[in-house]
This record gives C-alpha cells, sequence and structure tokens, in this order.
C-alpha cells in the first residue's frame, strides 16, 4: 500500500489588520524609508504579491498606521468634555487621555513621532500633529488666562514639555513592567501639574 505524501503545511492567512501591525513593526525596526516591499513579504511569510492583495504599496500602509495614532488624538479632541469646564481640568483629561492612547497603540504612536516629512504621506501626518499641539497650546493659554497655571510661563514651551515628556513613553515603556496607563497617567500629572498650577488655582 502506497504511502500518502506529506500535506504541505499551509501558512496562516493574514488579514488587513495583522497586515498593518505586522508591518508597522517592521517599519519601527527597520525605518519606513529602510523598509523594503521584500522585507515585509519576509516578515508576513508571504510572497509581495500576496501582500498587494490588501493594500496597494507600503505607503498606504504607513498611512493607516500613522491615521491609527492621530485618529485617537482627535477623538478625544471631539469630545465634547474637551471642550466645556475650567480649563486646567480639560488640560489634565487631555494628558491624561493621551498617555491612554500612547500606551493602547504604543507602536503606532511611536511610528508617528518618528516620521521626518520625507513623502506627502508624512508630510500630512506631521500637519495633523501640528493642528493637535495647537489645540493643547490654546488650552495651555486658556488655562493661565483663567488663572488655572501659572501665567510667567509660555503656553508653547509648556505644550513640548508636557508632550515631550508623554511622548518619551514610546522609548522605554513596556506593559510587563508592571505600570499601567492611568499609573503613567498619574506619575505625570503630579509631576508636571504641581509645578504648573498657580497658587491661587
Amino acid at each position: 500500500m502506497a504511502t500518502p505524501a506529506p500535506t504541505r503545511q499551509r501558512r496562516r492567512g493574514h488579514d488587513p489588520e495583522s497586515v498593518l501591525s505586522i508591518a508597522v513593526g517592521v517599519f519601527n525596526e527597520r525605518g519606513y524609508d529602510g523598509t523594503s516591499m521584500e522585507d515585509l513579504a519576509r516578515a508576513l511569510g508571504v510572497t509581495k504579491s500576496a501582500i498587494y492583495h490588501h493594500v496597494p504599496g507600503k505607503e498606504q500602509l504607513l498611512a493607516r498606521a500613522l491615521d491609527r495614532a492621530l485618529d485617537g488624538l482627535f477623538e478625544m479632541v471631539a469630545d465634547e468634555r474637551a471642550a466645556s469646564g475650567a480649563a486646567i481640568e480639560r488640560l489634565e483629561r487631555v494628558v491624561r487621555q493621551s498617555v491612554r492612547i500612547l500606551v493602547d497603540r504604543q507602536p503606532y504612536v511611536t511610528l508617528l513621532l518618528r516620521v521626518r516629512g520625507n513623502s506627502r504621506t508624512e508630510r500630512a501626518a506631521l500637519e495633523r500633529r501640528r493642528e493637535f499641539d495647537a489645540f493643547i497650546s490654546h488650552l495651555v493659554g486658556q488655562a493661565a488666562a483663567e488663572g488655572g497655571i501659572r501665567a510667567d510661563l509660555d503656553p508653547a514651551l509648556v505644550t513640548r514639555l508636557l508632550f515631550g515628556t508623554v511622548n518619551s513613553i514610546t522609548e522605554w515603556y513596556h506593559p510587563s513592567r508592571g505600570a499601567s496607563a492611568d499609573d503613567l497617567a498619574d506619575a505625570l500629572i503630579t509631576m508636571m501639574f504641581d509645578g504648573l498650577r498657580s497658587n491661587a488655582a
């Protein structure tokens, strides 16, 4: 009786979400400009033609990844709670939510923070980042005008320092180290806002 030929083990198929997730990991490891479609195909364990089944090219993957990071921030800005109440309280909430978004979407935020404007997609993402920064700077200015934070600090500088601290989390945070997003937000707000608050607040 003939021995049946061994069946070839089939690779697990990819859906658009898994393709994006793996591509972002490769972009963060090699740099977007340093990543080829061959690199992505190798990481996915598929042929290049199989990737094109999901996406026209790597720039579209980049666009989807950057939108994943930015959409979270702009959903927070659009929330009615970001537009009502004392500015200092709204600012605290925005910082706290930004930390949560960063932790939840860390690979995507990491990629966003590394873009340099070398393509149309990157320039569009940087423009959206500037819009977000302007929103925060305006909120800081409102908090100063209301007496919630010290008026002797430049709102643009406060914005850079606040979100420079938030963004630095991408470089060292790992959930296995025990700190949750709320732990990080609590520590950051305690350290930063105790120095920002005016004596009258």
